[in-house]
């Protein structure tokens, strides 16, 4: 008797809530706030795009796309003149107005400095044409500096100086036709800006301002947030100091499921509030930055990270696209890519033999009229 009574209520409560799940007085996916479709976002004038070029001793043997000039390798920066050529070529003609190439310290890393350097003389020797201009970014490491919370950059009137002539190195680079400006100022990212540890980051970039103008070279400063992190976090070590923030590729570290289900929205919302939190706070712009694809097994085969892979057609990069262009900033319409060339992530927009140039058709198709 107690049985037939259990199923009979549990019969009258499966009903019960079948009667209200038809109601629908609660709420549904619909009032899910990342379900929505990105829309595609017309181009009515030019956004100006860049992409981060890197230099790599040997093609990794786990890389299964081959690049239409073959594999290639640039150890200790030294890439062929042949392939920087043809690189300076493709990417010219696919919508990217400039390469970024990240330079160590000179004076804390003096070695891979050297390295940094001889891979952008390369650049300049290929760009006979002028076809591409090109960027700085200055890879800030805050343990070459010794930088804790508690013993900071200008705690130590040595290490500020230090910071400033690293950058007083670029200067020739600043000074070349083909070198970035940004509404008429010499752009610099700046890699780790959020480990920039100061007692006073306007101090800190306004000297280094300073120092820059002395010799003639006013900077157009972007300090990098890390990915994923939010907007208030590093503010205090932007504020007042730098003119843009960009974040690390959001797809490069997509190390959770729902953000890869959803990817376009998660990244759309995230810098929806991260532009107007660092406009608002610090009256800084935002640079949009995106790559094609990424696969973290490459160098790692452990890695359990989901891959954005390339079996789309260019699809998820197409929304990408579109979710940088809906947060670029109105008043520099910069865009980054991450990367030109990185292979070892499968990050490259670089031409390959399964898929052409569809990536950077869709980087011109989408960035310029």
């Amino acid at each position: 008797m107690k049985r037939n009574y259990f199923n009979i209520l549990s019969v009258a409560i499966g009903v019960a809530l079948l009667f209200a799940c038809k109601k629908n007085d609660g709420p549904s996916v619909d009032d899910y706030f990342l379900n929505y479709q990105i829309p595609e976002v017309p181009v009515t004038s030019d956004y100006t795009v860049g992409a981060f070029y890197y230099s790599f001793g040997t093609f990794n043997a786990n890389i299964k796309e081959m690049p239409t000039v073959g594999k290639y390798q640039s150890p200790n920066g030294n890439i062929s003149p042949d392939i920087m050529k043809k690189h300076i070529d493709t990417a010219s003609t696919g919508g990217l107005d400039y390469f970024v190439f990240q330079v160590r310290s000179v004076i804390k890393d003096v070695n891979n400095y050297r390295n940094d350097s001889v891979l952008v003389r390369r650049f300049l020797d290929a760009n006979t044409d002028n076809k591409m201009k090109f960027a700085i970014a200055y890879n800030f490491n805050p343990g070459s500096y010794s930088l804790t919370a508690t013993n900071m950059l200008d705690t130590s009137a040595l290490r500020l100086d230090q910071f400033c002539k690293d950058i007083e190195k670029f200067v020739a680079w600043f000074q070349d036709a083909n070198y970035l400006k940004v509404n008429g100022k010499t752009m610099l990212y700046i890699m780790n800006a959020h480990q920039l540890y100061t007692i006073d980051a306007k101090t800190v970039y306004n000297t280094l301002r300073s120092r820059l103008t002395a010799l003639g070279i006013e900077l157009y400063i972007a300090g990098m947030q890390d990915r994923w992190s939010p907007p208030a976090r590093y503010i205090f070590r932007y504020k007042g100091g730098v003119d843009a923030i960009f974040h690390q590729s959001f797809v490069s570290n997509v190390s959770q499921y729902d953000r890869f289900y959803l990817l376009p929205q998660m990244i759309d919302q995230n810098w929806k509030y991260s532009k107007k939190y660092f406009k608002d706070s610090a009256n800084v712009d935002y640079i949009p930055d995106i790559s094609p694809a990424y696969n973290g097994t490459i160098t790692n085969p452990a890695n359990t990270n989901p891959i954005v892979g390339r079996a789309d057609n260019g699809d998820m990069y197409k929304k990408l696209c579109n979710v940088a262009k809906m947060n670029a900033s109105e008043a520099t319409r910069l865009i980054l890519i991450d990367s030109w060339n990185k292979w070892d992530e499968d990050l490259q927009l670089e031409p390959a033999l399964s898929y052409g140039k569809r990536y950077l058709e869709i980087t011109k198709s989408q960035f310029k009229k």
